[in-house]
């Protein structure tokens, strides 16, 4: 069985080429996939729609949605989103959100399903920030429980900073478990509560984070049982990272995406994996830390 990939060439919007957000990773990482895999026995190829009006405001506030379809979002929001509100980044928002959706959706069908971009955790209810336009993960969530695919979803968000958007939009709604590992000093500076926060302290190195993070996983899958869960793979806990603070090494994010899989589905739930932040100057480098999602997932269909 081929594991599914959700991946659209919009994910790759137009940006001023010396901006230091990677937005060329998107592009890179469906690339190594299809080089790694030219006789397509190993991925399945799936291009989202983009995510309808109706679905974005499930989750976020319609003057907030208006603006960015119009890509007339004030200068104060676009500033702490850190894109210049264009018609290319806003229609990458909506085809990495539909992206997200349809990853769930076919996890929910195969047992385990990939996106090439999505984990936008940083954007609230009534405006994005931190490189974060509208909640992918959020408002998929928000789909598939109106379709009544899942009921109770867990969102395990292993990004470097904490997922203060997803936390906030979660906070008074316990069908919906939201779990962060993340950098205690990290962006952002003011965070919001997740159902189960767990800070961690600069420089943390592979065993102490692994052994951290199977304890907890552990216990929340034992006290929440979920649908549907979700995976922001972040690799910005790595060492070489510019924008994160902790000290994983390569090996070390391999082992912490097999410790996620095997965890989760010897629970027999389905996963759905979302690409998340990495922010590392060398992109062959970073391209290569994100490609263990996937090399990974195929292992757990």
């Amino acid at each position: 069985m081929k594991l599914p990939i959700v991946h659209h060439p919009a994910y790759t919007a137009d940006i001023p080429e010396n901006h230091r957000f990677p937005m060329r990773k998107y592009a890179e990482v469906a690339q190594w996939l299809k080089q790694t895999d030219p006789d397509g026995a190993l991925y399945d190829f799936h291009e989202p729609e983009p995510i309808s009006r109706q679905d974005l405001l499930r989750v976020h506030a319609k003057d907030y949605v208006d603006q960015v379809l119009s890509c007339n979002v004030p200068h104060a929001i676009a500033r702490e989103i850190g894109f210049p509100m264009t018609q290319s980044v806003s229609f990458r928002a909506q085809c990495a959100t539909g992206g997200s959706l349809l990853t769930a959706m076919l996890a929910l069908e195969h047992g385990v399903a990939c996106n090439t971009a999505g984990g936008s955790h940083h954007a609230r209810i009534a405006q994005g920030a931190g490189f974060c336009v509208f909640n992918d993960v959020a408002v998929a969530v928000r789909a598939v429980q109106a379709m009544r695919m899942a009921r109770r979803v867990l969102i395990i968000d292993l990004d470097v900073h904490q997922g203060d958007g997803t936390a906030d939009i979660f906070a008074h709604d316990t069908s919906v478990f939201t779990l962060s590992l993340h950098s205690e000093k990290n962006y952002p500076v003011r965070k919001k509560a997740s159902t189960l926060d767990v800070p961690l302290i600069d420089g943390m190195e592979d065993d102490e984070y692994l052994e951290i993070l199977e304890d907890t996983l552990k216990q929340v899958l034992n006290t929440f049982k979920a649908d549907l869960v979700f995976f922001n793979a972040g690799v910005d806990p790595h060492h070489d990272d510019r924008l994160g603070r902790l000290a994983l090494s390569d090996e070390g994010l391999r082992k912490r995406e097999e410790l996620v899989f095997k965890l989760v589905r010897n629970e027999g739930l389905p996963l759905a994996g979302v690409l998340g932040g990495g922010y590392s100057y060398n992109l062959r480098l970073l391209i290569n830390r994100h490609s263990n999602l996937y090399r990974v997932a195929a292992k757990y269909l």
